[in-house]
């Protein structure tokens, strides 16, 4: 079942509309400088835009600004992450900035600012009953998780905490997982897992 309370219902997507636009007005300049410098470093398209299941499951299209080249070996095949992964896109990661085109998301209903991190579509067949509650309710830019260790944590702990997070949600609680984002952001903690660059791709739970 869907969270159910006062602010899911009636407060949490209009107080996600007014922020995102909010954010998307004042943080427009950066938008465009942080675009230009992506097409100059990284080419085109500036976008990276990827299929992400939201609530229910239900698919939408996710944007972020790109970090990666387009690096193929002799048989056309994507070179690993770790080589395409620019510094330039490194940074972009590190200070979250590749994340604001999500904003978009955010304003058009498909995202939420504080929600369980949109992950991949092929993903879904491998969750299990109590990790498919993630879905309940709608992504968002940041989350329990991601103030919790983010991609330094087990995919399993990552879940755990998004179904807390949706067994729990209130006002105070987004606005003190906004406030941690905003402090995780600063110190960039947690970018990265131990042994990737990137977090490593859910195998399912054993």
């Amino acid at each position: 079942m869907p969270p159910k309370g006062i602010y899911n219902r009636f407060i949490k997507r209009p107080m996600d509309i007014l922020l995102s636009l909010i954010a998307i007005t004042v943080l427009s300049p950066v938008l465009v400088v942080v675009a230009l410098l992506v097409r100059s470093k990284l080419g085109s398209p500036v976008l990276f835009k990827q299929r992400r299941p939201g609530r229910h499951g239900k698919v939408f299209l996710m944007y972020k600004f790109r970090t990666m080249t387009d690096e193929r070996d002799a048989n056309g095949q994507l070179l690993p992450d770790s080589v395409r992964l620019t510094k330039f896109g490194k940074l972009l990661r590190a200070t979250s900035l590749d994340e604001l085109p999500e904003l978009i998301n955010i304003f058009k209903g498909d995202m939420s600012i504080i929600g369980p991190r949109p992950l991949l579509e092929q993903y879904l067949p491998l969750y299990n009953e109590h990790q498919m509650r993630r879905h309940e309710a709608r992504p968002g830019l940041s989350g329990l998780a991601q103030v919790n260790g983010r991609n330094a944590i087990s995919w399993e702990s990552k879940f755990n905490l998004d179904v807390e997070y949706v067994d729990h949600i209130s006002f105070s609680g987004d606005w003190q997982i906004i406030l941690l984002t905003f402090k995780k952001v600063f110190i960039r903690e947690g970018i990265s897992s131990e042994a990737s660059v990137t977090m490593e791709p859910f195998k399912g739970t054993n």
